[in-house]
């Protein structure tokens, strides 16, 4: 991956003349040429703070080539891919960046490392694809004398499958798509695919709580993870594979989510089902937002979602329409068609389902008489297909805007049905009042998805032009504005980006006190010395 930006930047997508001249009128002025990132050999990072026996000693445990100090490899792991972190490592500043870069291959030799890491008293960062957007593996050494990233990647084997119990063990370094490729070979999936699905790790879905597009229909990774192994400073701790048990409160839960804090996640085993021969998708329109949203709580509550579902709301489904143009003659034809059913400002929803051929249409059949009822109006199979194709293609559109010196940025929420519409229009106010200066508007943005019986996950996106000097400045009073409001009305402070550094300040909102005690004593237990991702979960 690209250090100043997302993925391979020869699938860049390029940003069309229509979009470029939509993006101006809308935000009061883009860049006319593009500002380029600088090159990796012109980054800069502070001399290595490990010194030579701590190094060898290191490379003893994993082998010389696998301890690295070289600028690639330091840069290549010095940030996560949020905004601010694009935007100090395009300008080439890549402090902080990890003292050296250390690949173990097993389970034993990352618990060889933490011990010599706990011993020289280095700060150790676990590390998968390094797509976190919330400052999760930023490499601080907090009251240590050097921090290492620890990179999982050479720990990417299928360990075993049980197909009789459908559950499979992985190493936590193994990467999304090369994860379903093994289970392809036992006609089985996980079905867990988030945005970052090309580059993300097992261990990072685990360790972040992540929530797959299609969690909806396939579960959220913590309801997927049936066992984990966890290798800690102060020793491992062992969860097997097993169902629900009252043996107490469930520990792997506690490992979940727990973001490198207190330990490196070496392996996992998952529930995964059997691999489904067929899937539809599918464009719905709604009138309004609200509309959209009441017909998702009545499919989560009456048992009858997709596997899939998700609605825009009005500014996502113009920014849709715009982003696409007006040369495809369906397009335009689509839209007269939403004019003369009431929609001319309606709002785009995306369903789709997996499985056998029949029993899709069951689940279709039960679903269509709902979405009807709640105002919808069926587009066909053409957009559902569509935003299938694009589906990985936001980081790379980012890119480009960042490029035009555009401030973008996403942020989720998640909260009850009963307050959703309320909460909708509280966080997007903030942003709007946080973003729009000097007669620079903002687009604000945002689509329900990641359904519940009880809530439903609101993911925003947010751009506005950049204040040239002033990038990381705007983007905090705008995070500031949006998480307090998030705080103020009811919702999660995150559904699915983990807490890392950037949403610290809000955690005590959510667990209050005593929750944060908790998390400081289960830190103190496995963690004593304090050398686990230091400044990320739990609060100082």
């Amino acid at each position: 991956m690209v250090f100043s930006g997302w993925g391979d930047p020869a699938r860049r997508p390029g940003l069309p003349q229509h979009a470029q001249d939509f993006l101006r009128a809308e935000l009061g002025g883009i860049a006319e040429r593009p500002n380029v990132p600088v090159k990796l050999e012109q980054a800069r990072v502070s001399a290595s703070a490990l010194d030579a026996g701590a190094r060898e000693s290191l490379a003893a445990i994993v082998g010389a080539g696998h301890v690295r100090d070289d600028l690639r490899a330091r840069v290549l792991h010095a940030a996560g891919k949020s905004y601010p972190d694009l935007v100090r490592q395009r300008a080439g500043d890549c402090d902080p960046a990890p003292d050296a870069v250390v690949a173990p291959g097993s389970h034993d030799q990352v618990s060889a490392l933490l011990a010599a890491c706990a011993q020289a008293r280095i700060a150790v960062v676990p590390f998968g694809g390094g797509t976190s957007v919330v400052g999760g593996v930023e490499p601080l050494r907090g009251s240590c004398e050097a921090v290492i990233a620890m990179d999982l990647g050479r720990m990417d084997r299928l360990v075993a499958v049980d197909l009789r119990s459908l559950v499979i063990v992985a190493e936590a370094g193994l990467r999304g798509p090369e994860l379903e490729q093994l289970l392809a070979g036992h006609g089985l999936t996980l079905g867990h695919v988030p945005q970052s699905f090309e580059y993300a790790s097992l261990g990072g879905y685990v360790a972040t709580r992540s929530a797959g597009q299609a969690s909806t229909g396939y579960g959220r990774i913590d309801e997927l993870v049936c066992g984990v192994r966890l290798a800690a400073p102060a020793g491992e701790l062992v969860l097997p594979p097993l169902p629900p048990s009252a043996a107490g409160p469930q520990l792997r839960q506690l490992v979940i989510g727990s973001e490198g804090a207190l330990g490196v996640i070496t392996a996992v085993a998952l529930s995964v089902r059997p691999r489904p021969p067929d899937d539809r998708w599918e464009g719905w329109s709604f009138g309004s937002f609200e509309e959209g949203a009441e017909a998702l709580c009545v499919l989560s509550q009456e048992h009858t979602a997709p596997d899939v579902a998700r609605v825009s709301d009005e500014e996502e489904t113009r920014l849709s329409f715009a982003l696409a143009g007006d040369g495809d003659w369906k397009l335009r034809t689509g839209r007269a068609y939403l004019r003369a059913r009431g929609h001319a400002q309606g709002c785009l929803a995306i369903f789709a389902w997996h499985g056998e051929r029949a029993e899709i249409a069951r689940r279709r059949a039960r679903a269509v008489p709902l979405l009807r009822r709640c105002g919808g109006v069926a587009l066909g199979q053409g957009p559902g297909r569509a935003w299938a194709r694009q589906r990985f293609a936001g980081p790379y559109l980012r890119d480009e805007l960042l490029d035009r010196g555009v401030l973008v940025e996403t942020l989720e929420t998640a909260t009850l049905w009963s307050r959703l519409p309320a909460l909708h229009d509280s966080v997007a106010a903030a942003l709007r009042g946080a973003l729009v200066h000097d007669g620079s508007d903002a687009l604000v943005m945002c689509h329900v998805s990641h359904l519940y019986e009880e809530g439903a996950s609101l993911y925003f996106t947010f751009m506005t032009r950049e204040r040239e000097g002033a990038q990381l400045e705007q983007w905090r009073e705008a995070k500031y504005a949006a998480c307090d409001a998030i705080v103020a009305g009811g919702g999660t402070i995150t559904h699915h980006h983990a807490i890392g550094r950037d949403h610290l300040p809000w955690l005590r909102d959510e667990v209050g006190e005593r929750g944060v005690g908790l998390l400081r004593a289960a830190k103190a237990e496995l963690d004593p010395e304090g050398i686990m991702n230091p400044e990320k979960l739990v609060p100082s």
